[in-house]
């Protein structure tokens, strides 16, 4: 059977965490399985002297933050393609898009026809996701699929960040 599973990626642990979860777990050794890399940029802001604000950046500036955003985009692609470096007879495609990680993992979801999303979870508490928002939830909402969110053990966490 192919399969083929979309996992989101971005710069935290978590993210790295669910891709390996799921190429432990979900993979099947042997399999015709594709993989699909996605890492969404985050819409830039962009300030402009109409808008009241003050900021008017310039051109360099502009192209500066650009060559960033691209430049993290491409690293954590990298880092995801590394981690996927010992399958066998899976195919793994990437993709980077960019604007609203929510909309963005819903619509390339939809539209490529996967099977199954993998998400990682921040585990944000009530409040901050309430101010935040969560992809993930939104994910597991609004996608027709099965959505699979992984947790990170606190345990990881913590030894991870200390």
């Amino acid at each position: 059977m192919e399969r083929k599973i979309l996992v989101a990626v971005d710069e935290g642990e978590e993210s790295a965490y669910a891709l390996s979860w799921c190429l432990k777990n979900i993979i099947a050794e042997n399999s015709k399985d594709t993989l699909v890399l996605l890492y969404v940029k985050p819409p830039q802001v962009v300030y402009t002297a109409l808008d009241g604000s003050g900021y008017l950046f310039s051109p360099d500036i502009i192209a500066t933050m650009d060559k960033y955003r691209n430049d993290v985009a491409e690293s954590v692609i990298e880092k995801a393609k590394k981690l996927c470096k010992d399958l066998q007879d899976v195919k793994v495609e990437t993709r980077v898009e960019h604007g609203d990680p929510r909309d963005l993992i819903c619509n390339v979801a939809e539209k490529m026809g996967v099977d199954m999303v993998v998400l990682g979870s921040h585990g944000y508490g009530v409040i901050k996701r309430a101010f935040l928002g969560s992809v993930s939830n939104h994910c597991a909402q609004n996608i027709k699929c099965p959505v699979l969110i992984v947790k990170m053990p606190k345990a990881c966490a913590t030894s991870s960040t200390s």
